[in-house]
This record gives C-alpha cells, sequence and structure tokens, in this order.
C-alpha cells in the first residue's frame, strides 16, 4: 500500500510538475482584438481557451489592424493578433517574417474575407439565372431604384469604406449606369444595412456592396455574386482600387486572406500544445455570421459571444484542443 502511494505521489508530482511548467511557458499573454465583431469575439474565444485550457494568463490589448500589425513586426509585441487581415499590409507582413519577428499560424477563417456584389438569398432563389454581375445588370427592373422605378439601384458603401471605391470602380468598369443602373450613397453603415433590411421585409429585389463575415450576413442570408471574368491582379492594383482611376476594367474581387499571426517570442515559449490550438482554430464564414447575428441581436460583449459559442458549439472547438483542455474548458463553462 505504500508503495502505491508513493508511486501515485510521484506520479502526481510528475504530471502536476509538467502541468505548472506548461503554464510557466505560457505565462502572460497579449492578445489582440480589433475594433470589429467577428475579431473581438474571436480574441475573447482565444483568451477563455488559452486561460482556462492551458493555464496561461491572457489579457486582450484593443487595436487596429495597421498599428497592431506594424507593431508585431517592428517589435513583436503583441503576442497574438488571431484575425489578422494580412493583405491590407502585404510589405509589412513580409518584412516582420522575412526579420524572424512574426509567423502565421494557420488561418481563423479558412474561407477568407469574402467582399463584392451580393444579392438576397430569397432572390437568388426565385431567379436561378443570375449568378453575375453582367446578369443582374441585365436586368435593372428586377432592382428597382427608391428615386426612380424606370431605373436599376447599385447599393454602395459609405465614403470612407475601401470597398465603396471598388464599388464606384466596378461600377464603370462593368458598364452599369449605360445598363440603366444608378449608384446609391447609402451615406453610413447604418444605411448599407438599413436598405437590406428594408427589401428583405418587403421581399424586393436588391444589389449592392457587402462584406463577409458579418452579422447582418448572419441574419440576411445574402448570395455573393461572381464578377464573370476571372481575377486581373494587374488591372485590380492599377485602377479598380484607385478612386480617381478613369478607365478600370472588369476583374473579379480577391478573396482576403485572414491569417492569426504570432510574435516568434512567443510562438517559443508558448509550448506545442498552444501552438497547436491556434493553428486548428478556425471556423466558417457562416458560423461565425450566426454568432454575430446573436450577438447582435442580444447586445452581447465579445466575452459573452465567446462563452455563448464555448457552451453551444462543443463539437467544433473540442477538435482545436486537446482532451484534457477540454475537460478544463467545459468545467470553466
Amino acid at each position: 500500500m505504500k508503495k502505491l502511494i508513493a508511486c501515485t505521489s510521484l506520479m502526481f508530482g510528475l504530471f502536476g510538475g509538467a502541468s505548472i511548467a506548461s503554464a510557466a511557458e505560457c505565462g502572460s499573454v497579449t492578445i489582440a482584438s480589433m475594433n470589429w465583431q467577428s475579431a473581438e469575439v474571436l480574441s475573447n474565444l482565444d483568451k477563455i481557451i488559452l486561460n482556462e485550457g492551458y493555464g496561461c494568463n491572457a489579457e486582450i490589448t484593443v487595436g487596429d489592424t495597421v498599428p497592431t500589425i506594424t507593431s508585431m513586426a517592428e517589435k513583436g509585441q503583441p503576442d497574438i493578433a488571431p484575425e489578422a487581415w494580412i493583405d491590407l499590409l502585404p510589405d509589412v507582413v513580409k518584412k516582420g517574417t522575412d526579420e524572424g519577428r512574426i509567423i502565421k499560424v494557420g488561418s481563423p477563417l479558412p474561407d477568407g474575407g469574402v467582399q463584392g456584389w451580393w444579392i438576397p438569398k430569397y432572390f437568388a432563389d426565385a431567379h436561378p439565372d443570375i449568378k453575375t454581375i453582367p446578369d443582374v445588370l441585365k436586368h435593372p427592373e428586377l432592382f428597382p431604384d427608391p428615386e426612380d422605378s424606370k431605373k436599376g439601384a447599385v447599393f454602395n458603401g459609405p465614403q470612407s469604406w475601401g470597398g465603396t471605391v471598388v464599388t464606384a470602380q466596378y461600377y464603370k468598369a462593368f458598364g452599369a449606369a449605360k445598363a440603366g443602373f444608378t449608384l446609391v450613397d447609402t451615406g453610413s453603415a447604418a444605411g448599407l444595412d438599413g436598405s437590406i433590411a428594408k427589401a428583405y421585409e418587403r421581399k424586393e429585389g436588391w444589389v449592392g456592396y457587402y462584406w463577409a463575415p458579418t452579422s447582418l450576413i448572419g441574419k440576411y442570408p445574402m448570395v455573393k455574386l461572381e464578377a464573370g471574368v476571372p481575377l486581373n491582379s494587374t488591372e485590380w492594383k492599377r485602377c479598380i482600387t484607385v478612386a480617381d482611376c478613369p478607365d478600370p476594367k472588369p476583374s473579379a474581387w480577391p478573396v482576403d486572406t485572414i491569417v492569426t499571426l504570432v510574435s516568434k517570442p512567443f510562438s517559443g515559449r508558448a509550448g506545442p500544445e498552444v501552438m497547436d490550438y491556434l493553428s486548428k482554430r478556425s471556423w466558417s464564414n457562416d458560423t461565425v455570421s450566426k454568432l454575430m447575428a446573436w450577438m447582435t441581436d442580444n447586445q452581447a460583449s465579445g466575452e459573452e459571444g465567446a462563452k455563448h459559442f464555448l457552451k453551444e458549439n462543443a463539437e467544433i472547438w473540442a477538435k482545436w484542443v486537446s482532451p484534457a483542455a477540454a475537460e478544463k474548458i467545459k468545467a470553466a463553462l
């Protein structure tokens, strides 16, 4: 019996010591939370999982894309940027990775950030022949301008958005004016969202700029139109993304690459289990859009959204973590 107790104590000491060592290795962690909903909930999800599942001491720091990625590439801080849209700063990211300050660890959104022109799903179901932007432009009567029913309307976003610039250039490139469409300035994010909500309430035709993942698409399912032409990267850089370029040519809208960025120092001390989690942790645009719709309807914070996801979707997140971590996280919830 004494031998059994001694053996058990030794085993506990070994495994307990390993657990303490693992926590010590992980230590303090800074997680960047960007100023949009999907990034906010993901940063809180990482915080809960790292703290409860792996014994880290993770804290969230609020930032935005440009300053966060630049700081990581130059200084190695913060430790983790869970949802980094790296196509916005390709040169900065390349410099940071080349100089060994940051590494890319999987993708939280393997579908990518999807921008373009969209139509409501109910409309797409009723008109299976309309799949591309040229298909839409053949039928201005199906997308009536609220100010002039004889014309069609393409709804654009606020003037400060990059997607608004591209939509205005698309309008020229695809010959939407000649096809009988006007370009509607919705004035704000709320105005753009409101135009979609109104179309849904009335089951009317609608076409315009939007992106995913978003809470609105979680609430009002939309279908992205194909451009009807392949991606022309040269044309995209030359003219489509340049507001005052007079002669844009049609091109597909590229999918934005989204990765998790980790500082090199943290990757070295985090331990293989934590890095394995960060490499596996991903969800579909549909999953996160529905979660954001729940957050919006319930006025939930990023932390509340993360806890709701963990409670309701164990079949998804349990695959990201070790069995031991999964049990600890479930117990904490």
